[in-house]
């Protein structure tokens, strides 16, 4: 029985129906025409845009137009610091990674500590704070450009952020926010004011320049409510409303929702492989018959089966998943090979990240914004 499907900025559960997130929150599907416009600027397109992981936007084409006419864009995307890193976070990353490749772009990360420390009753100030600049060496490890990223923690760059944010609250109304996130009179004001600090990386770029620049935000699809909001206010302040292009989750090993902190199985940048295929052998759920013989009778079904979904996200041979794809539906695959295949695969992946991320701590320095 399928689960109703809950996605907010905090809460994300349920089978997810991405058309009806695109109706319900309004945004515009990805284009077959849309996709070829951004590969005339890019020459090849990601897997993730191959694959329809990147699903839907918000002016993504009022921001082309703009960077056809000399405006260039700059990047927008963050992290909330409750924890350290998973696998969920980095497919984001990724994919932003690749847009300041392919675009030039310049990139602003913004270390959500105090959202953490708002919306976490188990977590103190210090720890979230602490958290940010473990988590940027996770960012840092993913190879952007220390010229053109800027990883700044809200406490550390407060009164650079504040000074801007003062100015989204005052057209942000207590209402608003209400209606937007379910909030009550029993949610803290600093909750309540928290979307006034997440909306100023849309336009600081512009207000630090003395110039309107277009700004992009590659972002899971549970962060759009926020920028709905800046959308509308940033006309106000007389800036340019943040274009969006949104992902869809990395399932959960247990196969519905997002992999999340909360969830209580995930896979941290910091595993190592053995862990990394006990859990996946223990709990990725399969989409393969119950016994060997109707499995090769019948096949699995890669579409349920969460081993192939995430290899979706994280083996970038096309021609090779199509075979899994194939290998796994015919019954010559079996549940297990297929789990081998995504274990072996992350943790290719995972080796040279961790390499990468202990070498990050040695040039922090060099992405962070301070006040």
């Amino acid at each position: 029985m399928a689960q109703e499907q809950t996605v907010t900025p905090w809460e994300v559960k349920g089978d997810i129906d991405y058309g009806r997130l695109i109706r319900e929150f309004g945004t515009e599907p990805l284009s077959e025409s849309l996709l070829k416009r951004i590969q005339k600027h890019t020459k090849e397109l990601h897997p993730y845009l191959r694959r329809k992981i990147f699903f839907c936007h918000r002016d993504l084409n009022w921001l082309l137009d703009e960077y056809e006419k000399g405006n260039p864009f700059f990047l927008y995307t963050g992290r909330g610091p409750s924890e350290n890193v998973h696998l969920g976070h980095i497919t984001v990353w990724k994919f932003t990674k690749w847009l300041q490749d392919k675009f030039d772009a310049e990139l602003w990360f913004q270390m959500t500590d105090d959202e953490k420390f708002l919306f976490k009753d188990n977590l103190e100030l210090e720890q979230t704070n602490r958290l940010a600049y473990e988590n940027a060496l996770d960012v840092i490890a993913l190879g952007f450009d220390p010229k053109k990223t800027k990883i700044f923690s809200n406490i550390d760059y407060a009164k650079t952020l504040y000074r801007q944010a003062l100015k989204v609250a005052k057209k942000l109304t207590f209402s608003t926010v209400k209606s937007t996130f379910g909030f009550t009179d029993s949610n803290n004001v600093g909750e309540i004011f928290y979307t006034s600090m997440q909306s100023v990386p849309c336009f600081l770029p512009s207000a630090l320049k003395g110039k309107n620049i277009p700004c992009l935000i590659p972002l899971a699809i549970d962060q759009d409510a926020h920028f709905r909001i800046t959308r509308d206010i940033m006309p106000k302040l007389g800036y340019y409303k943040p274009a969006l292009i949104h992902q869809r989750f990395l399932p959960s090993l247990a196969g519905s929702g997002k992999m999340s902190a909360s969830e209580g199985v995930q896979i941290w940048t910091t595993d190592g492989p053995e862990e990394v295929a006990k859990k996946i052998r223990k709990y990725a759920f399969s989409g393969g018959a119950d016994t060997v013989e109707e499995h090769r009778k019948n096949g699995g079904n890669p579409e349920i089966d969460a081993s192939y979904q995430w290899l979706t996200f994280f083996e970038e041979d096309d021609k090779k998943l199509e075979k899994i794809y194939h290998d796994y539906k015919s019954g010559k695959l079996l549940s297990g090979e297929l789990k081998q295949i995504l274990i072996d695969t992350l943790n290719v992946f995972l080796k040279e990240h961790q390499a990468k991320r202990e070498k990050a701590r040695k040039v922090l320095d060099k992405f962070i914004l301070k006040d």
